[in-house]
């Protein structure tokens, strides 16, 4: 038996594995105190399964806690020491703007002022050679400001510390010498790569939550304890896979996107089961809506992301963070956004959130301001009485009210038109975002496969998919707690990320094979299997460019390569990624690598039970619901079926909504649903043609 956890900023989801049954919860998350929420949940499900807690074999945890910090600024008071000479960096970043033209341009400030940088006297090379000792006299002076400034927690970045960590291990042993109770984080072990801009936010970010997560996380797993559970707890890593509580409160900028790369994982894992090969997943919760493309069955990865970015699609408008993660794009359009009338009488929802307190106004819980939920429900895609299962009761009447107050009465339309004006615009947010990010990874939308979990991605999942000219949608089982089902189906494993420059015809591989030996050893430790007989999955790779370039290609290097010293096929390797990319090569200029990655992770048995099923049955509706038309805006009767009484091979032609405990599906008038053999919804486009 497994537990998965997934603390968002409306909802906790949890989620029990017993053999091959999922048993799901859903409560609303307690912001000031996450853990409240998930103690409360965790015993409730358990005890209507009548399960103990001893019986429970590993707990898998992810949280938007580390993200919410940092746009919310409410992090550790942090302070950054670096090299003298380099105290603005945090401030210069890449010496551009993300919108040239904007004379108002706001930048995402540093979340540590400039009077909180102190600078050191100390010099490391390019190449990691010592050119200038750290000046060990200034030490106690910066323990004396620490101290007189109350600094919870520090970072050091120093030049080119990633060839060489001596100065700044140096400098950390002292202060955990005489400051034990603040957190230090240095630079070479939160991102030891080349671009010191990237490396600094990364460890200042790193700094900033850590006392925050650090602490959320030995408090949870004391608690868990207390209740009985002798079990590991596990966290969910931006990248994908799971790592242990002591990584986690060393390096919590790795689970920045915790929470949305199990989404990824789930919708990856569908496509497998299912053999897709072009999907987009996309997530939509309380709070936000995640997108993530999955090529091949394989979600695409990248090393860097934005956070907090002050422009909702510029780039440069965040702070970089430098870890591995999946690649997405995550928007503020969730079931709590906030709709409201902008001054040029226009209906806009979002970034803002109204949470889980005091929540929608249809929740009765103080909110006056009107949200997604609140439209849903008005529109009749939402079935008030049983709302996450009936234990959440909600008004239709709060919803109007809030709804007439805020956008009706501004714009003098009737009630239901501007509910379905507020999904209209928060259904064309998420399509324009996800049409954003498809054509800057080089795909296209219309020939893929749409995969929707999250509370609030079926109830507009349809709409979506229409303005995508998406043909197809897949609803799995249990899609409203869709990232915590994800958690379950993560790899054990660990990525490492070194950089050490060198020429392709002046490769080193004594150096590299070095290198890579501890990077393995390093990922070893994290992940902590002490069985002799563990089988890893090892995946290698090469950030490389054309010398004097900007900027790297990710090439994958195989273990062969290096045992064989055959450099021509690493150039090869590079040449035909790099052609891939830019459809030309430069036969004759130098080849260039920078940094080097590898991941461990312990092979997990793959078992599917999807089967192509031969024939489908159309059904009767459950009832007729009323429901706002998109077209005329007029009220208009639809069916209405229960999912726990569908069954594979069910067909279901045209319009409905189709109700379970957590979540609604609602299928728009082009798409037909069929029951698949494994119990997922399968939407197809009905072709007029």
């Amino acid at each position: 038996m497994r537990l998965a956890i997934d603390i968002g900023g409306t909802f906790t989801d949890i989620v029990l594995e017993h053999k091959t049954d999922l048993f799901t919860k859903k409560v609303l998350t307690s912001s000031p105190q996450p853990e409240v929420a998930v103690i409360q949940g965790v015993v409730e499900l358990l005890k209507e399964n009548k399960i103990n807690s001893s019986d429970i074999k590993m707990i898998i945890h992810g949280t938007t806690l580390a993200t919410n910090a940092v746009i919310e600024r409410k992090g550790a008071k942090t302070c950054f020491i670096t090299t003298e000479g380099f105290r603005d960096v945090l401030d210069i970043g890449y010496e551009s703007r993300f919108d040239q033209y904007d004379i108002l341009i706001e930048k995402t400030m540093s979340l540590v002022p400039r009077k909180y940088r102190y600078v050191i006297e100390e010099r490391t090379d390019i190449d990691g050679n010592i050119i200038k000792p750290i000046n060990k006299k200034k030490f106690q002076n910066l323990v004396d400001i620490i101290k007189n400034e109350k600094f919870e927690s520090i970072g050091i970045g120093f030049l080119h510390s990633y060839g060489n960590p001596k100065n700044e291990n140096e400098l950390k042993e002292f202060l955990l010498k005489h400051l034990p109770d603040v957190e230090v984080s240095i630079s070479s072990d939160v991102c030891p790569e080349i671009r010191e801009y990237e490396r600094f936010t990364t460890t200042v970010v790193n700094s900033y939550i850590k006392p925050l997560i650090s602490t959320y996380l030995k408090k949870l797993d004391t608690k868990l304890r207390q209740k009985g559970f002798n079990c590991p707890l596990l966290l969910m890593t931006s990248g994908g896979t799971l790592t242990n509580v002591i990584s986690a409160c060393n390096n919590p900028v790795r689970l920045v996107e915790s929470g949305p790369a199990g989404g990824a994982i789930l919708a990856t894992s569908i496509a497998e089961d299912l053999k897709l090969d072009k999907v987009i997943s996309f997530d939509m919760g309380g709070t936000t809506a995640k997108i993530t493309i999955i090529e091949n069955q394989q979600a695409i990865k990248a090393r860097e992301f934005e956070v907090d970015r002050k422009a909702r699609f510029k780039k440069g408008s965040g702070l970089p963070l430098r870890i591995p993660v999946i690649e997405m794009v995550e928007i503020g359009a969730g079931g709590g956004s906030i709709a409201r009338v902008n001054k040029l009488d226009q209906i806009i929802t979002g970034p803002d959130s109204a949470g889980s307190n005091p929540g929608p106004a249809c929740y009765s819980n103080g909110g006056d301001n009107p949200t997604i939920t609140d439209a849903d429900l008005v529109i009749g895609k939402i079935d008030a009485d049983k709302f996450a299962g009936g234990k959440i009761d909600l008004s239709k009447e709060f919803a109007k009210n809030a709804i007439t107050k805020n956008i009706s009465d501004k714009l003098n339309i009737k009630t239901e038109t501007a509910a379905l004006a507020i999904s209209e615009i928060v259904d064309e947010t998420m399509s324009n975002a996800t049409r954003v990010h498809t054509v800057e990874q080089g795909h296209e939308t219309s020939n893929r496969t749409l995969i929707g979990f999250g509370g609030a991605a079926p109830l507009h999942i349809s709409r979506v998919a229409e303005k995508l000219r998406v043909k197809k949608i897949i609803i799995p089982t249990n899609a409203s707690v869709g990232s915590a089902v994800g958690f379950l189906k993560a790899p054990f494993g660990y990525e490492v990320v070194k950089s050490l420059r060198m020429l392709l015809n002046k490769f080193n591989f004594e150096k590299v094979y070095n290198l890579l030996t501890s990077m393995k050893d390093e990922a070893k430790k994290i992940i902590q299997n002490k069985s002799d007989k563990t089988e890893y999955i090892e995946e290698r790779f090469a950030f490389m460019r054309y010398a004097g370039q900007g900027h790297e290609i990710k090439v994958p290097i195989d273990n062969e390569v290096l045992y064989t010293k055959d450099t021509n096929k690493i150039k090869e390797s590079f040449e035909t990624n790099y052609e891939k990319l830019y459809s030309r090569i430069l036969p004759n200029a130098d080849i260039e690598i920078l940094t080097w990655s590898l991941s461990l992770s312990i092979i997990d048995e793959k078992s599917t039970k999807y089967i192509e099923l031969d024939a489908y049955k159309s059904i009767k509706e459950n009832s007729l619901i009323d429901f706002c038309d998109y077209e005329s805006g007029e009220k208009i009767k639809i069916p209405n079926y229960e999912r726990t009484n569908l069954k594979p091979g069910d067909f279901i032609n045209g319009q409905c909504v189709i109700t379970e405990d957590q979540t609604t599906i609602v299928v728009s008038n082009n798409f037909n649903t069929k029951v698949l053999s494994n119990n997922f919804l399968q939407m197809e486009h009905i072709d007029n043609e």
